[in-house]
């Protein structure tokens, strides 16, 4: 994680002084923001099983239900503490700005389907948001006991070692990946999504879909993945691994090559020298 004495960058001293952050209080919150994520991850690991399957939706929808029982109250508990006085945003399909102030926006179990499914990818984020602004973000992966933090300026981390995103410069080149940014897309969106899919499957190399969004802007971050991209957007699925990517020396924006914004319809993380390419392709997408 960013150490005490890492400054904050001058571009960005305005959001932590709105927010009442030090430098070393961000790195302090930071840390607690860590432990509440990975207590809440360890107690999901307790449940998880590779033989788990679930009978029809109702029972699927029940054990959704459980699974963020188990964990939402850890980390609220933990960053309530942490930091008091602070909004909460704790809908994992939900969309669109936030009023003005400090926010949590967390997501006890991202990936909640594919934990009770037995299947790995899934786990657990919280990130502070100023005016729409993530402040630091953390996010712990239980399967692989990895915990991915960074905060506004002061870098991103995989186990406290710097995070870089890809030095690939040909598209043609690029792990690309996408998913749905939540069940039952709207009949626009599925038509976003499969002609944005159809126009980088031409320009990349090959293409990864999966869920959730935080786990693969991860990979985004740390160079094993190129570029991502998603034709809608809720804010807990792309919050935290935005700021990920961003620290990481990634870039991101909405599809026109416009920044990134919660109440954004669509949403491009990549490697910098692939960024121009990706949103030459994307951008043809109405």
């Amino acid at each position: 994680m960013p150490s005490a004495s890492k400054e904050i960058q001058t571009e960005h001293v305005a959001a932590y002084e709105t927010a009442g952050l030090s430098s070393a209080a961000a790195d302090e919150l930071l840390r607690r923001t860590v432990a509440a994520v990975t207590e809440a991850g360890q107690v999901l690991l307790e449940t998880y099983s590779r033989s788990t399957r679930q009978g029809d939706l109702q029972q699927l929808l029940a054990s959704i239900k459980q699974q963020e029982g188990l964990s939402a109250p850890i980390l609220k508990r933990h960053l309530e503490t942490a930091l008091p006085n602070t909004h909460w945003d704790e809908d994992e399909f939900d969309g669109g700005d936030l009023p003005e102030g400090l926010w949590w926006i967390t997501d006890a179990v991202e990936g909640n389907i594919n934990l009770i499914q037995g299947m790995p990818e899934w786990c657990t984020t919280a990130t502070l948001v100023v005016d729409g602004q993530a402040l630091l973000t953390a996010v712990y992966d239980p399967l692989k006991q990895a915990i991915y933090a960074a905060r506004l300026g002061a870098g991103a981390f995989e186990n406290g070692k710097h995070m870089h995103a890809s030095v690939k410069t040909d598209l043609k080149a690029a792990l690309i990946g996408t998913g749905q940014a939540k069940p039952h897309e709207d009949a626009e969106t599925q038509r976003r999504m499969t002609e944005s899919i159809q126009a980088m499957l031409q320009a990349g190399l090959v293409l990864h879909v999966s869920v959730p969004a935080t786990l693969q802007l991860v990979e985004v971050a740390a160079g094993r993945r190129d570029v991502f991209w998603q034709a809608s957007q809720v804010r807990s699925g792309l919050m935290a691994g935005g700021l990920l990517v961003s620290e990481a020396g990634g870039v991101t924006s909405d599809f026109k090559g416009q920044p990134w914004r919660l109440d954004s319809k669509d949403f491009l993380a990549s490697a910098p020298g692939l960024y121009a390419a990706a949103v030459d392709v994307l951008t043809t997408i109405d």
